[in-house]
């Protein structure tokens, strides 16, 4: 940090994608010269608080990606602030098992089994309604031409496993995005690399164009997901540059 501290006069912090990280050019540089955020630090700031600070409502939030446990906290904070949380994604399996649900081979995270039941129960309890996928898009394996079919969500078979929401909950999920006021989402609905998993989330992103209020579309793969999926960035309120830190900001923690 003094190394990089002798080579100017003041800081200017843009990077938002680092902000959540501690390190010498992010934080201990700004403690040895005079600093300030940039531009684009200062725009993603500034959505994050309408996210988090009297959202205009009704308030969702989307959240997909392959791991229950990379969102915990989020589902946490998010849980007494938001009215809708739609639940996609690898994560998805976790929930279903909490609900009693066989999930076949599909991503399963089994010590998080009883946070999820928990959080079903507190989401009942507040009146916030928590969307779960009522069908899933199948695959006996992971791979880009296994054959996919769709079956019911608590019906999936032993030998397959969940690679996207299906159809029926990709069209409920649009219906619950497109009549908020207010979206946050992070995480993609299934793998969207592949052409045969991909619908789920192209539903959700196109959902997202339609919003008459505030869309916000975490970084990292979700806005890959959108530009591979043929989005132009400026279909959508805000594409943010940091998935890790916006999630942070969302969970409630200060950014160092």
């Amino acid at each position: 940090a003094d190394q990089l501290a002798a080579l100017g006069d003041a800081f200017v912090s843009d990077s938002f994608g680092v902000v959540h990280r501690k390190q010498a050019s992010v934080y201990d540089i700004a403690t040895r010269l005079p600093s300030a955020m940039g531009q684009l630090v200062a725009t993603e700031i500034d959505v994050l608080k309408k996210l988090t600070e009297n959202p205009e409502r009704p308030y969702a939030v989307v959240l997909g990606g392959s791991k229950v446990s990379d969102k915990l906290a989020v589902i946490d904070n998010l849980i007494d602030k938001a009215d809708r949380l739609l639940i996609g994604g690898g994560m998805v399996f976790t929930f279903l098992a909490a609900q009693g649900y066989s999930v076949g081979t599909s991503l399963l995270e089994a010590d998080q089994v009883q946070t999820c039941r928990d959080y079903l129960a507190r989401a009942q309890a507040k009146g916030v309604e928590l969307l779960l996928p009522t069908d899933i898009t199948v695959a006996p394996q992971f791979s880009a031409d296994a054959p996919a079919s769709v079956v019911a969500a608590s019906q999936i078979p032993a030998d397959q496993m969940g690679l996207d929401i299906g159809p029926d909950s990709a069209v409920a999920f649009a219906e619950a995005i497109r009549s908020a006021k207010t979206v946050f989402w992070n995480g993609p609905m299934g793998v969207f690399e592949f052409p045969s998993f991909a619908a789920g989330t192209k539903q959700v992103a196109q959902a997202l164009t339609e919003v008459s209020g505030l869309s916000v579309v975490g970084g990292g793969d979700s806005a890959a997901a959108v530009r591979q999926l043929g989005f132009a960035d400026q279909d959508f309120g805000h594409i943010s540059t940091g998935g890790g830190a916006s999630l942070e900001y969302l969970e409630g923690k200060r950014l160092p």
